[in-house]
């Protein structure tokens, strides 16, 4: 073969293996199972989908990430229980406050009723809990470089979420002005024509080449941030195994646990590093590990290909949504992962489905005027859980935006939905609130519009056939929904009150625990500027309260208390895990900040903090809210004294939980031990200080 025949082969062969390789990039891969949800054809389309979200910016319909902003509320609990791990100490002890009975929720501290599994000062902390005089911490476990947030237990098995935060060396060889493999072939020199063939054809490698490598950024290192889970074997209390560590590159959303599943969200965004990046370049990196090294580069991978992510259309690629599983009893078992493009805002479980709400923001013109015509959406994406599967089921939107999580409730195959439309026209509220009901398939086929005008919901519970809906302006309107008929909710009655709850927890069948604030509408009447509004000093203490909603078109407030003056916080009415109730042993345990006006101070002002801890009620329907007493982690009132407008402290009390005759309170610094019927301190168990990390940034 002459020299120009075989340059002609090489050129050949290098541009018949890129066609190749683009050709197989742009076949449709079908995934595993069979589902409905589109899916990008190739990384081609996925890119360009990203871009055209990019140039259209704020003008597009934007998913974002916001949290709750007011409070949350409790839904009904479902009717049958998914298997849970059997506690083997035989005695009563209280669990964590979930949204639906049978799906559990990761929180900062758990017990089985013999031990006491937390989080405290960045340290994963295992205690002896029961008896109260043989109580001790077994174990401190330093987790170095991994911020923990919330954890699981299951038998001697106990999950983890949190952060890491990781370092990439980028290789010299890997850089944007070359690639691997690139090199000239040795057949002689050739003429001037072959010279241009041959020059293509290294190119083409080169090309080809750079496709398959991971490149790296201009700079060096290169930082991310990770949601990492790790799975540990608890079965020596005082020195818990390591078996797994997961990362995902991205955010944790939030997660849920049926038998001995787990199932969670992460939002993650783009990697966009390169000025002219390739597919597999945007896609969050995924790892996996059994121990606590800290990755390298190559040790990633995509969290998937690009032709297996998934999208809802109208596309609206700004991040990625993955939804996983992870066995909590197998650590050798596969990781599920379902990868669309969206961002998850508000996740709600039942046994069987996993809803998540994004919200669609007002779409705006070129000029930065609102569009004709547009409301504020909620997009409902559904996914189905079976025994750690994942199987995208539908989509679905409403009008307006939810408040949280407790905003939804899926009911007889239904998913039943609140939501506010937020609006401000000429020195006036103009907001509205609804309820909607969908069918399995996510259509609309119920439809409650124009509650409460002028006002945005603050809390909501569903309750069997009925919803409640508490909404704030200057009063606190109770409503009662009929929802027996999905095709035709309507509202059976109201109650309006001074004041308002942040956070309702069923009592029983017809009466609900309300938590939130006291409003005295009569301060500073003068300075309100909004038709029907309050100004803000007349929000004072915080209020609990006892509705009685048995009379459906006449709810009724049967008792009410009110702590502190303005100033007064309580964690439990913006996190439902902070709210301990037992209806049979008539316990209600309230983590409170308490602020306090002094002699001479008028109620518009802001109160001096006194009290941090627990207040600790009797609650029952004929006696309604007795004081029982109060619990601290302050040994002394100093740093109090010593607080400016916000209060902060190690020692401050953020959740509670009983063994038997004892309640056990948890701040960062502490967790303590006392009788459930004197409220007497038993003891005292002192953490570990940590390290004062903090949690790192987010960077992608």
């Amino acid at each position: 073969m002459n020299s120009e025949n075989r340059v002609l082969s090489t050129a050949l062969i290098v541009l018949l293996a890129l066609s190749v390789l683009v050709a197989c990039e742009q076949i449709p891969v079908q995934p595993a199972k069979t589902d409905e949800i589109a899916r990008f054809s190739s990384g081609d389309e996925l890119l360009k989908a990203f871009e055209d979200a990019r140039q259209s910016g704020s003008g597009g319909i934007l998913y974002r990430n916001f949290g709750a902003m007011k409070g949350v509320a409790v839904m009904e609990e479902a009717a049958v229980e998914a298997p849970q791990a059997a506690a083997d100490s035989g005695r009563d002890f209280s669990e964590t406050n979930v949204q639906v009975k049978g799906v559990d929720e990761a929180d900062i501290i758990k017990t089985d009723g013999d031990y006491i599994y937390t989080i405290a000062q960045g340290n994963l902390v295992i205690a002896k809990a029961y008896p109260a005089d043989e109580a001790k911490i077994l174990s401190t476990t330093k987790l170095s470089d991994f911020y923990p947030q919330e954890l699981f237990i299951h038998n001697d098995k106990l999950l983890i979420f949190g952060s890491s935060s990781y370092t990439f060396e980028t290789p010299k060889s890997q850089t944007q002005d070359g690639a691997q493999g690139g090199s000239t072939p040795q057949q002689g020199e050739p003429v001037q024509g072959e010279q241009v063939i041959v020059e293509q054809a290294i190119e083409v490698e080169q090309a080809n080449a750079k496709m398959m490598a991971i490149r790296a950024p201009d700079y060096y290192p290169y930082y991310s941030s990770f949601m990492t889970v790790k799975l540990y074997d608890t079965s020596d209390k005082e020195n818990p195994e390591l078996l797994r560590t997961v990362d995902f590159e991205g955010s944790y959303l939030t997660s849920r646990k049926i038998g001995e599943n787990v199932y969670f969200v992460v939002n993650s965004y783009p990697r966009y590093w390169d000025v002219r990046p390739m597919c597999e370049d945007i896609v969050p990196m995924y790892r996996e590990s059994t121990n606590d090294k800290k990755p390298e580069l190559e040790d990633m991978q995509p969290i998937a290909r690009c032709v297996d992510i998934g999208y809802i259309p109208p596309i609206q690629a700004e991040n990625f949504i993955t939804v996983a599983s992870i066995s909590i009893t197998d650590e050798d078992a596969d990781v599920n992962k379902e990868v669309i493009v969206g961002s998850g805002q508000n996740v709600y479980a039942s046994l069987e489905n996993l809803y998540i709400a994004q919200t669609a923001w007002p779409r705006y013109t070129e000029v930065g005027e609102l569009a004709k015509d547009f409301v504020e959406k909620t997009v409902i994406t559904k996914f189905g859980l079976d025994n750690s599967e994942i199987e995208f089921l539908g989509k679905g939107e409403v009008k307006g935006t939810i408040l949280n999580q407790f905003s939804m409730d899926e009911y007889d195959t239904n998913f039943r939905i609140a939501t506010t439309i937020s609006g401000y026209v000429d020195n006036r509220d103009t907001s509205t609130n609804n309820m909607y009901v969908l069918d399995k398939d996510l259509k609309v086929v119920g439809t409650l519009e124009g509650i409460a005008p002028g006002e945005s919901i603050y809390s909501v519970r569903f309750m069997g056939k009925r919803g409640y809906m508490v909404t704030f302006r200057h009063v606190d309107p109770l409503f009662v929904i009929d929802l027996s008929d999905p095709e035709n909710p309507s509202v059976l009655g109201k109650l309006k009150i001074p004041g308002y709850s942040d956070y309702l927890h069923p009592y029983d069948e017809t009466h609900l625990i309300g938590i939130g604030k006291e409003v005295d509408e009569s301060i500073d009447a003068d300075k309100v500027h909004t038709e029907g509004a309050v100004y803000y000093t007349a929000i004072q203490g915080v209020k609990l309260a006892i509705f009685d909603v048995s009379d459906v078109e006449n709810p009724i407030e049967m008792y009410k208390e009110v702590i502190g003056d303005r100033g007064t916080e309580s964690p439990a009415a913006t996190d439902h895990k902070a709210f301990l109730f037992d209806k049979e042993k008539e316990l209600l345990v309230i983590p409170m900040t308490v602020a306090e006006l002094k002699p001479g101070q008028t109620k518009d002002m802001q109160g001096e903090y006194t009290f941090q801890g627990a207040y600790v009620y009797n609650l029952n329907l004929d006696d309604g809210f007795e004081l029982r007493g109060r619990i601290t982690h302050y040994d002394d009132d100093e740093v109090f004294k010593k607080s400016g407008y916000y209060f902060r402290g190690d020692y401050s009390i953020k959740r509670s939980l009983y063994i038997d005759d004892v309640l056990y309170t948890l701040s960062d610094s502490r967790l303590q031990l006392n009788d459930l019927d004197d409220l007497s301190r038993l003891k005292a168990l002192e953490f570990e200080k940590g390290e004062n990390r903090g949690y790192p940034e987010i960077m992608y």
